[in-house]
């Protein structure tokens, strides 16, 4: 691996950490709110806040092309907004690594499919199969920790 590509991996592996105190704090918050789209909604007005910064710090009129993108791109909020919610409502009930698991084997299964058929224009990446393989076993420690 070279070094971009460790830095890459460096950063992706911290969003990964975040992801599971995310959901552990949002879930808290919505038990103390008693519920949880009050806690999804404080979630995105700070997280609102702190993109807003880091736009400021990177110049605004990069959003100058906004109105010109296709309508179909502004889905990712949405599907940002169902994450949040849901891992906010079912952690709770679910268990945070529970929760956290079937998103990961959820992630692996999308970006899998993204990458074999370059959807949404990435990187064709067909899968192997080692990449089957190590899904597989994603899926089957998923339902062992389950167990577990």
């Amino acid at each position: 691996m070279d070094a971009t590509t460790l830095k890459y991996a460096a950063v992706m592996m911290a969003a990964g950490f975040g992801i599971p105190i995310l959901a552990a704090l949002n879930s808290q918050l919505g038990g103390r709110l008693g519920n949880p789209a009050a806690a999804a909604f404080c979630l995105f007005i700070v997280a609102f806040l702190g993109t807003s910064v880091v736009l400021a710090l990177t110049g605004f009129s990069t959003l100058s092309g906004v109105f010109a993108a296709p309508k179909y791109l502004f889905l990712a909020g949405l599907l940002v907004a169902f994450y949040v919610l849901t891992i906010t409502w079912i952690a709770p009930k679910f268990g945070v690594g529970n929760a956290v698991f079937f998103v990961l084997l959820g992630q692996l299964i999308s970006a899998a499919a993204i990458d074999h058929f370059g959807l949404m224009r990435a990187l064709p990446q067909p899968i192997t199969l080692t990449r089957a393989a190590g899904i597989a076993t994603m899926a089957v420690g998923v339902f062992v920790t389950l167990k577990g």
